[in-house]
């Protein structure tokens, strides 16, 4: 089902061999490292694809850890398309943060339209400090960019940071854990509110503060939300998210992949 898929921040551990003690930063640091380097460049990212679809997913969200608008070149490029045509992966979007100005935002929008992808979903300092530039070109490369929420801890914050919209370019990657890691837990309440302005969503479960779990075994009631979107007219992708620093994502995955597919065909 290709409304399904996985956010490869899942491995934000992955390199530190599952024991991340540096926190987000680490992490992203690590990884970026590892994949920047264009010689090794299709082995690594090719095992990352690999499991991805191992793992039963046909989409996923591809978080600019594995390739950043910063560092990609055209051989980069070049490369994940012809792999992700080999392993009949679709790209859902792009998901990391997007620059502070119009130059590093137009790197992204062209990296999201070489992948084939129509959206961004993230952060961007840009869209604050230039709004005009950064709508012109979500208008320009024909993207989306989805606010993920961190720190805004109703929808009502989200909503005031999405402000005009844009014109319909911007919008809300609506993630469920971070709201749950703000004390917010009404699906009903969010799905209301932002329905109109969500472009992509983020499925995540949290047993305390952000610490991910596999889906049904947190704080989050996951599956409201998803009945909550469907009902709304919601037919955009859904993400399944689980960043731990200490273990193998992947089980988890593959279980809350299989209850996500039953809810949708519910």
């Amino acid at each position: 089902m290709k409304r399904i898929s996985f956010v490869t921040a899942n491995y934000i551990a992955r390199q530190a061999g599952y024991n991340l003690t540096g926190g987000w930063g680490a992490g992203d640091q690590a990884t970026q490292a590892h994949f920047k380097p264009v010689e090794t460049f299709a082995v690594r990212f090719e095992e990352i694809l690999l499991d991805v679809r191992a793992m039963g997913f046909e989409a996923m969200d591809l978080w600019l850890g594995h390739l950043h608008w910063a560092w990609a070149t055209d051989e980069h490029i070049a490369i994940a398309k012809d792999l992700f045509a080999k392993h009949g992966l679709a790209v859902a979007s792009l998901a990391g943060g997007f620059g502070d100005t119009a130059e590093e935002f137009e790197k992204a929008c062209k990296l999201a339209v070489a992948l084939d992808t129509g959206v961004l979903g993230g952060m961007a300092q840009v869209v604050y400090d230039d709004r005009p530039a950064a709508v012109k070109l979500l208008k320009q490369y024909d993207l989306k960019f989805g606010i993920e929420n961190h720190a805004e801890k109703t929808p009502d914050d989200l909503l005031a940071n999405i402000g005009d919209g844009g014109d319909g370019m911007i919008g809300a990657a609506l993630d469920t854990g971070n709201f749950g890691s703000q004390g917010f837990f009404d699906p009903a309440e969010a799905v209301e509110k932002l329905a109109p302005h969500i472009v992509h969503v983020h499925l995540k479960d949290i047993v305390e503060g952000h610490k991910t779990c596999r889906f049904g075994q947190g704080r989050v009631p996951v599956k409201a939300y998803v009945e909550a979107l469907e009902a709304a007219g919601y037919r955009g992708f859904y993400a399944v998210e689980h960043e731990p620093f200490d273990h193998d994502p992947t089980e988890a995955s593959k279980a809350s992949l299989v209850m996500l597919r039953e809810w949708l065909a519910g």
